[in-house]
Formats: structure tokens, sequence, C-alpha cells
């Protein structure tokens, strides 16, 4: 049975999953699963008007639309990361940045496939996996706040863009082994832009732990979780 005007968002790593549920006005939240829950969770056997898949990969970079050529899309992501000779190399426009974002090595492998095939819209058609830097991408408009900082945390790495106003100052990913190392890299790039943490709000779109999220607020003015 179909569920109108409802949405989920599903976030695969390499150690399970998690989505999020808008449905009739609420949010319902399943927090981090292994993937042996995948045939279990009921949530995921029932069709969605809006099916989001993210997929965590650090082997991303940000393309200027007039500076990108889809022949050169593999040479422009080998500029940046270590890909190898057969990696699939795909890319997706980001029209309201003017830029494309090239990608490689999506993690999730079967997980993501069983996912796709699974959880469709109501007419049947699948949602295609993009990287969560995509999607924090897309999201970053419909951030109120002047300083627009978003982030995910996820299989060792940070994922960190950061904007002012209606312009991107940065799209990175950092090797963090853990959450602290990740802190450091948020500051660090918080200081070279000359932002100021207790003044600003920072987002997350994956699940914080109680004292990742303590942790957080002894910097900066409000931590959110999206």
């Amino acid at each position: 049975m179909a569920i109108h005007n409802d949405r989920i968002s599903i976030q695969v790593g390499l150690s399970g999953y998690s989505f999020k549920i808008w449905a009739d006005g609420n949010l319902h939240s399943s927090g981090w699963m292994g993937a042996d829950r995948i045939f279990t969770a009921t949530e995921l056997q029932r069709r969605y008007d809006v099916v989001d898949i993210s997929v965590f990969t650090s082997k991303c970079t940000l393309v200027p639309s007039n500076f990108f050529s889809p022949e050169r899309a593999a040479e422009m992501l080998a500029d940046v990361v270590a890909i190898g000779a057969d990696d699939p190399v795909d890319y997706v426009e980001i029209p309201h940045l003017a830029s494309v974002l090239v990608y490689s090595d999506m993690t999730g492998g079967m997980l993501t496939k069983v996912l796709a095939e699974t959880v469709r819209r109501p007419d049947g058609s699948k949602s295609r996996p993009r990287p969560e830097l995509y999607y924090m991408l897309e999201q970053l408009p419909d951030l109120l706040d002047y300083n627009k900082i978003l982030a995910s945390y996820m299989d060792g790495y940070l994922y960190l863009t950061i904007a002012q106003g209606k312009s991107l100052l940065l799209c990175n990913t950092y090797a963090a082994a853990d959450f602290t190392t990740a802190e450091y890299f948020l500051f660090l790039a918080m200081k070279k832009l000359q932002l100021n943490p207790e003044v600003s709000t920072v987002f997350f779109r994956t699940p914080l732990l109680d004292d990742q999220e303590m942790s957080l607020y002894r910097y900066f003015k409000n931590v959110e979780q999206l």
C-alpha cells in the first residue's frame, strides 16, 4: 500500500544503515541498524512518494559546471583522490551551486542494492543512490542560519559543508578515526574561514551519541540533528 505525501531518507555505511521517515507531519528516526535488520524493519516494506538513499563515500570532488566534461569525469576525480583504473565513476549535477559532484567507490555494496530494490515509490520506480555529500549540498539552502555548517560522521570520515548565505565556502571529507579527530577538523575548518563556533549552530545529518553531542555543545551555540 502506498503512503501518500510521505518521505523516507536512508543513509548506508559500512556498518549498516539508518532511516528517517516524515509522515503525517511527524518524524520517525530508526537510529543506526545492522544489515541483518533490513528484512524485519516493516518501515522498509512500504512505498513512499520520496525515497532518498545516501551512501557514504569520501571519493568525491565538486567541479564548476562550466569546467566539467563527462568524458573527463574520471580524470577530474583522480586529480584529487586515489581511484583504481576499474573503479566506477559517476556524477550528479547540483544546479543551485552551478556545479557537478563527481564520485566513485560508493560503499554499502549489496546492502545498498537491496535497499534500492526494496524501498520504492508508489509507481514501483527505484531511487538512485547518491553520495552523502550530494544530499548535504542539497540541504544547505534549507538551513535558516546565515552561517550554514552541515556535517556527517561515519565509518572514520567527517563529511563537512559550510556556506555563508548562498555562497559555498567549503565541501570536503576528512579521515578521522574517532569523533575527537572529527571535531579537530571541524574546528580547523571554521578557524580558517574565520567563523566563531560560539555564535554558530552546527547541524549533523548522522546520529550523534549523547557524549558526542555534549562535546559539541562545549564549543557551539547550538547543535541540531536533522
